[in-house]
């Protein structure tokens, strides 16, 4: 690659922690929103579940070993809400808790910092049975729960994430119903945003009380959407899609409001009662870094009058089928993706990274960027020797990191990468027939996990840069 990424960068891998962990039952572990949505009939390809995963509950020095010879300078993993509280308040599980000690020691012991997202996704069927993130309480009861792991974990936690990309939780989960808890309600999935970025700031508040020199980070899904042409009216259609993919939450968050358009916009379906004095305060608090999860990038138009929207389109988010997670933006046709396409059918589009990060920085100034999560799905064949030759998945790799750098010549801060996935694992919606992972994990052999061979090539990034 021409262009390097400066001394000091920071490589990684990430997971999140029903996608890999497995254990679902095991030492108190209560149920989340996934185990119950896995578990429906329909919702989830082949009627795959995380029950298994990849097992990293028992396999967990293996796989920090992986990551130790990856050469990786941090791990990003999740912890999973019910396996700390069971019911989402409450008693604290001491053996659920007990794993995430043992994980960080085992980090800190490799060498590699532990940088830990509190909610990835898995929220406690307990608290969902109460409202979830459309009611206002589960805010708070998040904001104990992060305390708890803080005061636990305390500073052997490099960095602290608050919640990975929001507008999946809120929109996949409430709107499009594609997600857990599979709900379709567009208020709901208003008033579950509301509440994510309300606890978001709860959380940042409470783990600084308990860990004053923690770092503080929010990992979001930015989306980059292009118009279809130079129409204003297709550039207006891209800005009301940013406004409620990127902008509800980026708005509050590292702005303190709600932009006016996104009000606008969303003036006929709620007149943001759910937003009360002193919120908003309470949501923009001083972050060390953002996360930037980036996989592809979306064109859109205005939809002629009269036309009917599609079923869905999630732009890069995950789902398949199901509703419009596009709240407020039902008159915007989203364009079918120009190939190549990755398995997932995600556009392969590196210089929107670039451009991503470039404009965050200069919206944002003074303000330390991170790629969170950014990788590829691809068919992967197991070869007969054991190997996996997924040059597609290396292109990808190297196509993405040469973006990075080019964002950093161009003066965006961004301090680190991480590669999604360390492995293979439950695809959410797609349970297992999507495959990201640097390394294999064969589900028909045991879960023995074999290095492919863009993990040989993540190993040579990360331990020299190039």
């Amino acid at each position: 690659m021409p262009t390097k990424v400066p001394a000091g960068f920071l490589w990684g891998t990430a997971t999140a922690s029903y996608q890999i962990e497995g254990a679902t039952r095991a030492d108190g572990r209560g149920p989340s929103i996934w185990d119950v949505f896995s578990h429906t009939p329909g919702k989830v390809q082949a009627g795959e579940t995380g029950d298994i995963a990849c097992d990293h509950y028992h396999r967990w020095e293996e796989d920090l070993d992986h990551l130790a010879r990856l050469g990786a300078g941090a791990y990003r993993f999740s912890i999973a809400w019910p396996r700390v509280q069971p019911t989402g308040a409450g008693p604290v599980n001491r053996a659920g808790l007990d794993f995430y000690d043992r994980l960080v020691d085992g980090l800190a012991a490799r060498g590699i910092k532990a940088v830990a997202t509190l909610y990835h996704w898995d929220l406690p069927q307990a608290l969902q049975d109460k409202g979830g993130w459309p009611a206002r309480d589960t805010a708070h009861r998040f904001a104990d729960y992060a305390a708890v792991v803080a005061e636990a974990l305390g500073d052997r936690v490099s960095t602290y994430t608050t919640l990975n990309e929001p507008w999946c939780s809120a929109f996949l989960g409430y709107a499009s119903g594609v997600h857990a808890p599979g709900l379709t309600s567009p208020l709901a999935a208003l008033r579950a945003a509301h509440h994510l970025n309300l606890g978001h700031g709860l959380a940042v508040q409470a783990v600084r009380a308990a860990v004053p020199r923690a770092a503080l980070s929010v990992t979001l899904n930015l989306h980059v959407i292009r118009p279809a042409s130079d129409k204003q009216e297709d550039h207006d259609a891209a800005r009301q899609v940013r406004a409620v993919g990127n902008e509800i939450f980026c708005g509050p968050m590292l702005s303190g409001a709600y932009p006016e358009d996104l009000r606008a916009d969303l003036g006929p379906i709620t007149d943001f009662g759910f937003v009360r004095d002193g919120d908003l305060d309470q949501i923009r608090q001083p972050l060390d870094w953002l996360g930037i999860n980036y996989y592809s990038s979306s064109q859109v138009r205005r939809r002629p009058p009269g036309q009917t929207a599609a079923a869905t389109s999630t732009a890069g988010s995950g789902g398949h089928g199901g509703g419009n997670p596009w709240v407020g933006a039902e008159s915007v046709e989203f364009l079918d993706p120009n190939p190549p396409l990755t398995a997932m059918g995600w556009n392969i589009d590196p210089p929107a990274l670039t451009e991503l990060l470039v404009d965050t920085a200069r919206r944002y100034p003074g303000l330390d960027l991170a790629v969170t999560e950014n990788g590829s799905a691809f068919p992967d064949t197991l070869e007969p020797d054991g190997r996996v030759h997924d040059s597609k998945r290396i292109a990808y790799l190297e196509q993405h990191v040469q973006a990075v750098a080019e964002a950093i010549r161009q003066g965006a801060p961004v301090k680190g990468y991480f590669a999604w996935s360390l492995m293979d694992n439950f695809e959410w919606a797609w349970g297992y027939s999507r495959r990201f992972g640097l390394i294999h994990v064969d589900y028909s052999d045991g879960l023995k996990r074999r290095w492919k061979d863009s993990a040989h090539r993540f190993q040579r990034l990360a331990t020299t840069g190039v």
